[in-house]
C-alpha cells in the first residue's frame, strides 16, 4: 500500500504559499519550481485544495493565498482533500476468495477490524499534525 505524492506535494504548497506570500506573489509556476513537477500537476492538486476550503487562488498578481491560517489545516485535511480515495477505506479486499474455504470464508470478517484500526490510527496522527508544525520545523530546518 502507498499514498500517492500528491499528500506531500500539497503540504509542500501550502507551507511555500505561507513562506513566500508576504515576499511574492506565490503562483503555479513558481511551486511547480519549488515542487520540482509539472505545473499541471500543479494546477491539478490547486484545484482540489481550493475544492476543500483551503487555498484561494486568482488570476493576476496575488496568485495564492491559504484560505485558512497554518494551525487550522492539518495532514489530514490535505490527506483528505487530495489522496484519499472515493472508497471509505485505504484497504480493498481481493474479489473472489472462495467461501468453501475456511481462509477465503473467513479472512475478511478476520481482518477488518484490524484494518480500521490501523486506518484509525493513521488518520488520528494526521489529524494531530498542522501545518504550522511542518512549517516551524521548515523554517528551522532552513536556518540551520
Amino acid at each position: 500500500m502507498r499514498i500517492t505524492s500528491k499528500l506531500t506535494m500539497a503540504a509542500h504548497m501550502v507551507c511555500a504559499i505561507d513562506y513566500f506570500g508576504d515576499t511574492r506573489p506565490v503562483t503555479s509556476a513558481f511551486l511547480a519550481e519549488s515542487i520540482g513537477t509539472s505545473p499541471v500537476m500543479v494546477r491539478t492538486i490547486m484545484g482540489m485544495l481550493k475544492q476543500a476550503g483551503i487555498i484561494n487562488s486568482s488570476k493576476g498578481k496575488t496568485g495564492i493565498t491559504l484560505a485558512r491560517p497554518l494551525e487550522k489545516i492539518t495532514l489530514l485535511d490535505l490527506w483528505r482533500a487530495v489522496d484519499q480515495s472515493d472508497a471509505d477505506s485505504l484497504f480493498h479486499f481481493h474479489e473472489s476468495p472462495c467461501p468453501q474455504c475456511p481462509v477465503g470464508g473467513n479472512i475478511h470478517a478476520a481482518l477488518d477490524g484490524r484494518l480500521e484500526a490501523a486506518q484509525q490510527a493513521l488518520e488520528d496522527q494526521l489529524q494531530r499534525t498542522t501545518m504550522a508544525d511542518v512549517e516551524k520545523d521548515i523554517r528551522l530546518l532552513a536556518a540551520s
